[in-house]
């Protein structure tokens, strides 16, 4: 697991800085970084069909699944957005900086700011605490977006 991270870390670095910084980062990128993640959690839930995880993409995110939950922990974890059920704010903001274009930095920014504390007494169950996270993102963020 901890190989993953560094790899999918140092891969989205990479793409990432192999164009100007000044250019900033494009659509095209945020995507390309969004299925990197995709494709290291979606092997690890069966469960979740391509047809589901475009829903969660697309901000549809459906209630009661435990898998759904358990694969939208994974992703966030990933991002480092999320550690053992514990949202990691600074680390987050600094995720908005890396993956995304500028035009969705500040409405992030702010939904972060709202939902920061969304799963704080969540206790023993991550995914249940990521799935919170993700859900109070979806209702503050105008140009949600989820890998």
């Amino acid at each position: 697991m901890h190989f993953c991270k560094v790899f999918l870390t140092t891969s989205v670095l990479a793409f990432l800085f192999a164009t100007p910084i000044s250019a900033g980062v494009t659509e095209e990128q945020m995507w390309a970084t969004a299925k990197l993640m995709r494709d290291v959690c979606l092997p690890r839930f069966p469960k979740i069909s391509i047809e589901l995880a475009n829903q969660l993409r697309d901000g549809n995110i459906p209630d009661d699944n435990k898998d759904v939950k358990c694969y939208i922990n994974c992703v966030l974890e990933m991002m480092q957005t999320m550690k053992k059920g514990k949202f990691l704010y600074d680390a987050s903001l600094k995720q908005v900086d890396l993956v995304l274009p500028d035009s969705y930095k500040d409405d992030y920014r702010g939904g972060l700011l709202k939902c920061k504390d969304a799963a704080v007494g969540i206790k023993k169950d991550n995914c249940e605490a990521a799935y919170t996270i993700l859900k109070c993102l979806r209702g503050e963020i105008k140009k949600f977006i989820f890998p």
